[in-house]
């Protein structure tokens, strides 16, 4: 899809920031959720995605919403991963489950990301 229209685009954060809250940011500081909310130290944190989608995803894991793309999926798990461990948040068990079973389709795939 080409969107040439930039008003058709929004700034997903690639983890929900009530994702975040139930990940552990309800622990963090102020500050510490500013600086999550505003990542522009990771080309994964946040995405420019269509409104359509953003939408679709609202708050949801991939226990619940996975892009409607299937060549996208392998990319997003890597990039919520990516994203979960540079800021040090916990997984539940629905959002593990499905992590390990989008995985296992999506071959050597390196997770890479550098904490805060």
């Amino acid at each position: 899809m080409t969107v040439t229209n930039p008003k058709g685009l929004d700034i997903d954060h690639m983890v929900p920031l009530a994702e975040v809250w139930d990940s552990g940011a309800s622990q963090w500081t102020a500050a510490r959720r500013e600086a999550y909310a505003n990542d522009l130290g990771a080309d994964r944190s946040l995405v420019a995605v269509t409104a359509k989608t953003n939408r679709s995803k609202a708050d949801q894991d991939p226990a619940t919403w996975l892009p409607p793309l299937a060549d996208a999926r392998c990319t997003y798990a890597a990039d919520w991963i990516s994203t979960k461990l540079r800021w040090a948040l916990t997984i539940d068990r629905a959002e593990r489950d499905a992590l390990r079973r989008l995985a296992a389709g999506c071959g050597h795939t390196t997770v890479e990301y550098q904490r805060v």
